[in-house]
């Protein structure tokens, strides 16, 4: 790619600013809920620098943590209609299912998306519509592991039910895992959010469903890798009556 060239009159850029910015688009900010498990550690180092295995094993503890609550700047496509993956990591369900019964969407099957977050996996959730929120319930439950099948069902999660501008409802579902044991869901009934924003965080390893209106066809398979807010999953245009 070309490089965008300077307009006249602007200053040039000093050495020490330039290499900021590179920092700055190479490195992804920390999510605030990360803020405590990576200046924990750093306390630690500071306190026990005169011992060196304690010393590194809390860097290394403030770096993995940074590492896991990073939250990266996505970009969501701008076309009218289309629903993106609330969450980074591998597509491990695409089927049809009855949406969680707390919704009060019936018990007919509807379409169903189911990413896995690996650890190494980005944990911050996003927005996969533009829309009003009508409702958000947290259902306590069980600690399976994310990646079966019934964890859906049975383990601890948070429900929100998004209706567009349109009249759609998709629902998006933050499922806890064998190591997760928080889900954070920030928006609240009537908050509207764009396509794209981040409204939550699960740690440490965990999954997210989404219900799509019956109907709908999805664009992915089992097996792809999913990037939050920038992966469409289905295009709500091409709902079948």
């Amino acid at each position: 790619m070309a490089r965008r060239p300077t307009p006249l009159g602007t200053p040039p850029q000093t050495s020490v600013r330039h290499v900021v910015d590179l920092v700055r688009a190479a490195v992804p900010p920390l999510h605030p809920a990360g803020l405590p498990f990576v200046l924990a550690p750093l306390a630690v180092a500071a306190l026990g620098r005169n011992r060196t295995w304690l010393r590194r094993v809390s860097l290394a503890s403030a770096g993995a943590s940074a590492a896991f609550f990073r939250h990266p700047h996505r970009t969501p496509p701008n076309r009218p209609g289309v629903v993106v993956s609330p969450a980074d990591g591998e597509i491990a369900l695409v089927d049809t299912a009855p949406a969680p019964p707390e919704l009060n969407l019936g018990d007919e099957p509807r379409p169903r998306v189911s990413i896995f977050l690996s650890v190494l996996d980005v944990h911050v959730q996003r927005s996969p519509v533009g829309g009003t929120v009508k409702t958000v319930i947290h259902q306590p439950g069980q600690f399976l592991s994310a990646d079966l099948p019934e964890a859906s069902d049975r383990n601890e999660r948070t429900s929100m039910l998004l209706e567009t501008p349109a009249g759609e409802q998709i629902a998006v579902v933050q499922i806890a895992g064998l190591l997760a044991r928080r889900i954070i869901c920030e928006p609240e009934v009537g908050d509207t959010i764009a396509i794209g924003d981040t409204y939550g965080l699960i740690r440490f390893g965990s999954r997210v469903d989404t219900y799509f209106p019956i109907g709908t066809r999805l664009l992915v398979e089992r097996g792809q890798r999913a990037v939050g807010a920038e992966t469409v999953l289905a295009e709500l245009s091409q709902s079948e009556p």
